[in-house]
């Protein structure tokens, strides 16, 4: 082994003068991101948040010069996903995205993660529900539906779009709330999710579904079912025949499933910035444009303090859904 002698502790520190002096800089001070990056996905792969994770990381990835590599981290009902990226090392080196539960899951008691848990980058995504029938009902507009269930006694109509206290069952819980009706006015039958459910209205075994219309597609482009409304600020370009229920009803009610990029809490600011400045240049990209319309996924950009508000507003009208529908244990 060599002695450092005052000779070649001087001839280093010179080096390393003359290498900053050049512009260059030792590698623990390399710009972020220095190594590859994780992003964590609560949810399983082949689903919609997983195809949405893995387009931004594939951008992220061509701008930022590094591998964003995304993981599947399930169960939990989105707890394990949702954990895992709030208690990473707050260093930029593992991201993840936020899904609309993590507005659901404490007023349920599945955790004590809220909104406030992370480090907001940029909100990305929004598929807000629309409101289908069969193409045998008899309700061709929203209204009539919406008159019909006024008039009928409590629980003769049926819906379905998700398990018992999932977004689209909440929507629902939102819609009666929005015309003065109880939480139970229409009786929910809990299904594994939008396809089956979808399925099952066709059949003739539901009354109507609420479930995003990209979910719903397939089948109303079989003609099998239509839809009637989403419960939209403005209409999805993708289905631009379908109102909102603003414009139908005078129902001043939104909501929706939203997909968001995240960090631990205390991210360093720098870091947040470039990130949340790279995620812009991912949604203002043709690629992840194209991407999200052939699917029929809504997009919506809300930078990291506008993505902060989006999801405390969206924390609170959950909470007050859920209490209504008897399904907080807050």
């Amino acid at each position: 082994m060599s002695k450092i002698t005052r000779r070649t502790f001087a001839a280093s520190t010179a080096a390393v003068a003359a290498s900053a002096a050049f512009g260059f800089k030792p590698a623990l001070a390399q710009a972020y991101p220095a190594r590859p990056v994780t992003v964590i996905v609560p949810w399983g792969a082949g689903g919609g948040t997983d195809a949405t994770a893995r387009i931004v990381a594939a951008l992220l990835e061509k701008d930022l010069g590094q591998p964003f590599n995304v993981v599947n981290r399930t169960g939990g009902s989105g707890v394990v996903g949702h954990t895992a990226i709030a208690t990473a090392q707050p260093d930029g080196y593992t991201i993840g995205m936020l899904t609309v539960e993590i507005s659901m899951m404490h007023w349920q008691g599945l955790t004590d993660l809220t909104p406030k848990s992370y480090t907001p980058l940029a909100l990305m995504n929004e598929d807000p529900p629309g409101i289908q029938v069969s193409s045998s009902s008899p309700y061709k507009t929203v209204k009539e539906l919406a008159d019909a269930i006024k008039a009928a006694p409590p629980g003769k109509f049926k819906a379905s779009g998700t398990g018992q206290g999932g977004i689209w069952h909440l929507a629902l819980v939102g819609w009666m709330q929005a015309m003065g009706l109880p939480a139970n006015q229409v009786a929910w039958v809990p299904s594994n999710g939008a396809a089956p459910a979808m399925q099952d209205l066709a059949a003739g075994g539901l009354d109507l579904t609420t479930c995003s219309v990209p979910e719903a597609r397939a089948i109303i482009e079989a003609g099998k079912a239509r839809s009637l409304a989403i419960m939209a600020p403005a209409r999805n370009p993708v289905f631009k025949d379908v109102p909102t229920l603003k414009e139908a009803m005078g129902i001043d009610y939104a909501t929706g499933a939203w997909r968001g990029i995240a960090g631990p809490k205390n991210l360093p600011p720098e870091i947040a910035t470039k990130l949340t400045a790279a995620l812009k240049k991912v949604y203002d990209s043709a690629e992840f444009k194209d991407f999200m319309s052939n699917r029929g996924f809504g997009t919506v950009w809300g930078d990291a303090g506008q993505f902060a508000s989006f999801m405390d507003k969206g924390d609170a009208q959950m909470g007050e859904a859920m209490k209504a529908a008897g399904l907080s244990k807050a």
